[in-house]
């Protein structure tokens, strides 16, 4: 602990403030982009409205369950989590997967899916940093303090590819990488590792026609505006329209059948055509805060499990807002990586409340001062 005198800090309402405006903001933003798609296709213009205000309920519950729940018993789930979660993405890949746009990374539960990699984030992360903490004296040794988690890491990836998922598979070898490298891991180990992935990304690429062709699309979308690039050149027209102030809320054009997914992956596309730059902004500024508090608290925790654990956690929804605004915006090839708080569905909304649930928590153990 420094010198410096300090504060022991209690919720942080700055965080929570920043979150539950993300999901007003969301919710809004669904039922604008929604509602066409819902009234064709269920008779009912406000049926995922309805559902994702189900979906927010029962991620403020969860939130409030994680914010109170005890260190030491959070601390006794790494395993059975990550467990849990790993048998989830088996599942996917038997028959009790649900296979839609040619990809099997749901399972169905009644009326409900569940897409389980938005819950392996956050059991890869206690895991990570259980073991990075507790294995301080043998982190920067390979055998056995780079096999064991990479070993893991590259299991569930794996897994992923054959759902096929290969941007959730890019995801959480970068949560691998970051929490490492702050972990402790030396450098050289991490450099090649990535290395070797590049090399087996590109491979992954360059021998699937698919995803070769969404890599060509992606970097010329108009040159096939009408197959690969659409969905891409739909967005780039949608974020282009909104000007400075936007179309107004709820007159859009791009939603009403133009652009796929318009309130999942590319709702952010919606948001700038109907509420422009500012909107956009106003976006940024929000979803920045959180991060903000986020990598705050990681900072202030005294206890190593407990950074690691909080900056995890703040990776996981800065990782998820930086691919999805890089999709909707051009500068990465579509992955299929939701907006946390933004993007319609509850698997993606439900593993964001818990983050932020559990970052809440660790803001009572946090320390620091005035000035941060």
């Amino acid at each position: 602990m420094s010198t410096t005198r300090r504060t022991a800090l209690q919720t942080d309402w700055i965080l929570l403030a920043a979150a539950l405006c993300l999901v007003a903001f969301g919710l809004t933003m669904v039922l604008s982009a929604s509602g066409i798609m819902a009234e064709k296709f269920y008779s009912d213009k406000y049926f995922f409205f309805k559902r994702q205000i189900l979906f927010a309920m029962v991620g403020g519950g969860l939130m409030a369950v994680c914010a109170s729940l005890p260190r030491k018993v959070l601390y006794q789930l790494q395993y059975p989590v990550l467990f849990g979660a790993l048998l989830l993405v088996i599942l996917t890949l038997t028959p009790l997967g649900v296979n839609i746009n040619g990809a099997r990374r749901w399972i169905a539960l009644g009326p409900f899916t569940v897409q389980p990699m938005e819950f392996v984030k956050i059991a890869l992360v206690l895991y990570l940093a259980y073991f990075l903490s507790t294995k301080q004296e043998l982190v920067k040794t390979f055998s056995k303090g780079v096999i064991p988690p990479f070993f893991v890491t590259g299991l569930i990836c794996l897994l992923l590819l054959m759902q096929p998922d290969f941007g959730a598979a890019a995801v959480l070898s970068m949560l691998l990488f970051f929490m490492c490298l702050v972990g402790g891991t030396r450098l050289i180990y991490l450099i090649v590792s990535a290395l070797l992935a590049g090399g087996a990304g590109w491979l992954l690429i360059v021998q699937s026609p698919y995803r070769s062709r969404r890599l060509l699309a992606f970097l010329d979308p108009f040159k096939d505006a009408q197959d690969t690039g659409y969905q891409l050149v739909q967005s780039l027209y949608a974020m282009g329209s909104g000007g400075i102030a936007g179309q107004g809320l709820g007159a859009g054009k791009q939603k009403l059948f133009f652009l796929p997914e318009a309130h999942n992956d590319f709702i952010m596309a919606v948001v700038g055509e109907e509420m422009g730059f500012v909107g956009v902004s106003l976006f940024f500024i929000i979803m920045g805060v959180m991060l903000w508090r986020g990598f705050v608290i990681a900072y202030r925790q005294d206890d190593l499990r407990d950074r690691l654990t909080s900056f995890g956690l703040t990776l996981v929804l800065t990782l998820g807002a930086v691919f999805n605004l890089a999709v909707v915006m051009g500068a990465a090839p579509p992955k299929g990586v939701a907006m946390p708080f933004m993007s319609y569905g509850g698997s993606s909304l439900l593993s964001s409340f818990l983050c932020v649930g559990l970052l809440l928590n660790f803001s009572r153990t946090a320390e620091g001062s005035p000035a941060l």
